[in-house]
């Protein structure tokens, strides 16, 4: 049909008679005038309807299988960020329990030293103001941190605090080159200077040349002038080498810490020192060595063997008590059969 005037107008002509059958259906409802017609319609083109259905279905199924596909690629998808959110909130869980532990520890540690201690988390490590063992931590001025307060945990001293933001602090640890601390052996009361060698055992420098000192002894921090920067009392490590005096004033030991400074994770700033020294209750009990089991070995002799044993025995120490067999020389067996060789050189004998 050419695009005419003509052809526009009957266009337009058709549409408008559409939408008023579609409006007398609509309202008709089941009455609806033009009901006979949907049904002759359906009638006749149902068939068509039918055949034109079973050649697309392959068609469709096919799409709704893509469509269904990508579904459950969405469903798997989701499933697997749900499994993995399980897995890390499993971890979480594992880990706020550690972290519980290491608090409860830090809690002990501080109720043990009668020390006032806030509790902070490190959020960074890292040689920011120019240290090369330090950690940031997630208190500052606002939380009434100031420099050259004492820094531990669970296990003992961390080290201090050497700057101080508003929000973060940076902590110099103990066992970093620049960090010196006083010390005092437990028990024996010897004095000495700790100085850090990154992650090498701590140096210990006694003042007395002459102390007597072994592997396993234990030191705390001996304290400073008003408490700054170490309040006294606090674990700082265990002995595991001694040098010979030699005659020196001085003698140098190394100790472990007990700290791990490489897993810090939950510390306390102590602010507010204790009231006495605590000496050395803040250290752990030592555990005592397991003794060696002694082993008893008893031997019992069989018969035999004591019948043997009491011969020799009785040879060389005959038993007084004993009564001597006369019955082998004064009663010999008359049916033995004697030796005619023995008769004949008694004879000759004789």
């Amino acid at each position: 049909m050419r695009d005419t005037r003509e052809s526009r107008l009957l266009l337009v002509l058709l549409i408008a008679i559409a939408f008023a059958l579609i409006t007398v259906d609509i309202r008709g409802g089941q009455d609806s005038p033009v009901d006979g017609a949907r049904h002759a319609a359906a009638t006749v083109f149902g068939p068509v309807e039918n055949g034109v259905a079973s050649a697309v279905n392959p068609v469709g199924n096919a799409i709704g299988a893509v469509r269904d596909s990508g579904a459950r690629h969405n469903r798997i998808a989701v499933l697997q960020k749900e499994n993995t959110e399980l897995k890390q909130r499993l971890g979480s869980d594992d880990r706020n329990r550690s972290r519980v532990r290491e608090l409860d520890k830090m809690l002990a540690k501080a109720g043990a030293g009668q020390y006032g201690i806030k509790g902070a988390e490190v959020i960074a490590i890292g040689a920011a103001q120019g240290f090369s063992w330090t950690v940031t931590i997630d208190i500052g001025a606002n939380d009434g941190i100031t420099r050259d307060m004492t820094v531990l945990n669970g296990d003992g001293l961390v080290g201090r605090v050497t700057t101080v933001g508003p929000s973060t602090a940076t902590v110099l640890l103990a066992n970093d080159p620049d960090f010196t601390v006083g010390t005092r052996m437990e028990s024996s009361d010897e004095l000495g200077f700790a100085t850090g060698q990154g992650d090498r055992p701590l140096s210990v420098q006694l003042l007395n040349g002459k102390a007597k000192i072994k592997k396993g002894d234990r030191l705390v921090t001996f304290g400073s002038s008003k408490d700054r920067p170490f309040v006294p009392g606090v674990p700082v490590g265990e002995v595991v080498q001694v040098d010979p005096s030699g005659g020196d004033l001085t003698r140098t030991l190394y100790v472990r810490p007990f700290v791990g400074f490489t897993k810090l994770d939950l510390v306390g700033v102590v602010v507010e020192a204790p009231r006495q020294d605590p000496r050395d209750t803040v250290l752990p009990p030592k555990s005592m060595p397991t003794p060696t089991p002694t082993v008893t070995v008893t031997v019992t002799p069989s018969p035999n063997a004591n019948t043997e044993v009491n011969g020799e025995a009785n040879t060389g120490n005959p038993d007084p008590n004993a009564r001597p067999d006369t019955n082998a020389n004064a009663n010999p067996d008359p049916n033995a059969n004697p030796d005619p060789n023995a008769n004949g050189q008694a004879d000759d004998q004789e």
